[in-house]
């Protein structure tokens, strides 16, 4: 299980850009925001990256770097940053299943066609938004097993204020007896 203040797990994906992203190489003044997303085939998806590109701008003046990552081939990432139209967004693809897991992702089996048409791939990691220190420790973790009701990228614009000017600590860090 990850805990908050322990470091990330090792991550590097290939990007639309053609530039890798790769945690040890983030550089943020803040923190990394990493948003796991199920794919091309979750409509719920295309509507949470839409908001995280148009508030990216945001979260960058709050010292903030963000990308988005899925398990899909470079082909869906393309289709799927096309369907946001991606602005602001790093889009990442080629997720291993196995960091994934180490990320505590969730992995779903495919069934078949999604809701908008497109078949789902036969593996794919369900969400997961984190927030990472410069030195890669974990601030803030959200994992879901399911495509719905995810953090609202507004509010963590805004919790961020409050974050920096407080100085506020990670949470969740105990891990001793109870």
């Amino acid at each position: 299980m990850l805990i908050p203040r322990d470091l990330a797990p090792a991550l590097v994906v290939e990007t639309l850009s053609g530039a890798p992203y790769g945690l040890s190489l983030e550089k943020p003044a803040r923190f990394s925001l990493v948003c796991f997303y199920r794919g091309l085939h979750c409509p719920v998806c295309s509507n949470y990256l839409r908001e995280l590109d148009r508030l990216t701008p945001d979260l960058e003046k709050r010292g903030v770097t963000t990308v988005a990552i899925s398990s899909d081939t470079a082909e869906r990432a393309r289709q799927m940053s096309k369907k946001i139209g991606a602005v602001n967004l790093r889009i990442g693809y080629g997720l291993e299943l196995s960091i994934a897991r180490k990320w505590g992702l969730y992995i779903s089996a495919s069934r078949g066609e999604s809701s908008i048409g497109i078949i789902e791939p036969p593996l794919f990691s369900e969400p997961g938004v984190f927030l990472l220190r410069p030195d890669q420790s974990i601030y803030y973790i959200s994992v879901q097993s399911m495509p719905f009701v995810r953090p609202n990228f507004q509010e963590m614009v805004q919790s961020l204020d409050f974050i920096i000017k407080t100085d506020y600590p990670a949470r969740g860090e105990y891990i001793g007896a109870v």
